[in-house]
């Protein structure tokens, strides 16, 4: 069977994606890996989380991304403990001159929707984004609302040994389909930093450079790359090994693998290729499982983290030719 992407269209795919990046990268300056698969995960129709501590330009990256699409709408939350469900998703308002309840919605029916320190909220209010993010619709007071598309949802979250935070629950964690991790940058990049701080320089200034009818067509390109059988069985090779694992007490899930695929398909095309290879699952099975991964209270105590175990089984699992077959 011939492969649904062209070679043409994935080379093209390649010129806007690189233009994406390179525009969100006057802003994030050190972080070009992180960027790249920000956006691959925009292309996978997934949502993203961005951990990391206070200060290292998490938001900056999300508000990157959004300035740099076109009609699209954008919408901010800012994580709180004393934030509610309904100021996520709306309400239902009751008009007395109409004697009748019209709802209001809430930010999340945006094109990207940020949320900002989700692990500040209650697990009750994080559980808001449900729904939302799983199937794209949110429900209230029974009544079902659809959310515009596409629909992105890229949240910050800070380390959980922080003060004032509160961990988000594995269900929670599962709906994201990529996390990247944002650490404190080099000396080098932050001489940079420090100078675009100086310039007042913010992701405000950035033009964009690619339209929403853009994103949706990309999206619809990296959807039909090719993958061939033998990299799809890697892909459940590696997520049953996290099932396996003596040192892991919950393993990724069926939705996990999806997300591995999915994220896969638009890497490939990210590199101008029309076919998904082993090595594009492997180079994305940190980003899309770690975060879905419990381990079991021995290897806490050892102090072995979900990369480390990550990458052990990466290395025990054979994969594919480079072409995929």
């Amino acid at each position: 069977m011939s492969p649904a992407t062209t070679p043409e269209a994935a080379e093209s795919f390649k010129v806007r994606f690189d233009q994406i990046a390179e525009n969100v990268g006057r802003v994030i300056l050190g972080n070009n890996p992180e960027i790249r698969y920000a956006l691959v995960c925009l292309f996978s129709s997934g949502h993203l989380l961005i951990e990391g501590p206070p200060g290292v330009a998490k938001t900056t990256l999300a508000k990157a991304i959004a300035r740099s699409v076109s009609q699209a709408t954008v919408r901010r939350i800012q994580f709180t403990p004393d934030l509610l469900p309904g100021d996520i998703v709306g309400v239902q308002i009751y008009r007395q001159a109409t004697n009748v309840f019209e709802f209001h919605p809430g930010p999340v029916f945006a094109n990207l929707v940020i949320g900002d320190e989700i692990n500040r909220a209650s697990p009750r209010t994080q559980s808001a984004l449900l729904e939302s993010m799983g199937e794209g619709q949110v429900t209230v007071d029974g009544v079902t609302h659809v959310l515009p598309r596409p629909f992105f949802c890229v949240a910050t979250r800070n380390p959980g040994e922080h003060l004032g935070t509160y961990g988000l629950p594995e269900a929670q964690l599962d709906r994201f389909q990529m996390r990247v991790l944002i650490g404190y940058p080099d000396l080098e990049f932050e001489v940079d930093i420090i100078a675009n701080g100086l310039a007042r320089k913010a992701p405000d200034e950035l033009e964009a450079v690619v339209s929403l009818a853009d994103i949706m067509a990309m999206t619809a390109t990296a959807k039909a790359t090719y993958t061939a059988t033998p990299v799809q069985d890697y892909v459940a090779r590696i997520v049953a090994a996290t099932r396996k694992h003596p040192g892991i007490q919950l393993g990724a899930s069926p939705r996990a693998a999806i997300a591995l695929a999915t994220s896969a398909q638009a890497y490939a095309c990210s590199a101008g290729r029309n076919y998904v290879t082993g090595d594009d699952v492997k180079t994305l099975a940190v980003p899309v499982l770690s975060h879905r991964l419990a381990l079991t209270q021995e290897s806490m105590i050892q102090g072995r983290t979900a990369e480390d175990l990550l990458m052990k089984i990466l290395d025990a699992t054979p994969a594919p030719w480079a072409n995929g077959m």
